[in-house]
């Protein structure tokens, strides 16, 4: 739709109206659609817990980092191509690639984050930092 000037003063239901019978754009579908990828987040008295879905990759193909307070899980698809002896029949395994970020608050302790992975399943773990565990205050 393009921009109205106005030189005399219209009402927005007359704007309403011009632009919706104006012809200057088709509506098109967008071709970039965001994948979202399979992922659980939950927290609990010890810490902060990520479930990330991992199905056919290994340990040595999912790149995990920590800048500061960023934790950031990575794969990178390689091509297919370099293997010519292998005709494949039915891919349904997707094996995309992703990029996973988040910023993780300062109450979890990033430094000592840990990491298992078992049937196509990442686990990672976030303790909670002593400070802001839950304490019992006495009263005196």
């Amino acid at each position: 739709m393009g921009t109205i000037f106005i030189d005399r003063h219209f009402s927005p239901f007359d704007i309403l109206v011009k632009n919706f019978f104006q012809k200057e754009e088709e509506f098109t579908t967008p071709t970039n659609r965001i994948i979202n990828h399979p992922v659980d987040i939950y927290e609990d008295a010890d810490g902060l817990y990520f479930d990330i879905a991992c199905t056919g990759l290994t340990k040595k193909q999912i790149d995990i980092k920590v800048e500061d307070d960023i934790l950031r899980v990575s794969y990178t698809k390689k091509d297919e191509k370099d293997d010519e002896d292998r005709h494949i029949h039915h891919s349904g395994i997707a094996k995309r690639s992703f990029n996973l970020g988040w910023k993780i608050a300062r109450r979890f302790e990033l430094a000592k984050i840990e990491a298992t992975m078992t049937a196509g399943l990442l686990k990672l773990f976030i303790p909670l930092t002593p400070e802001s565990k839950p304490k019992t205050v006495s009263i005196k």
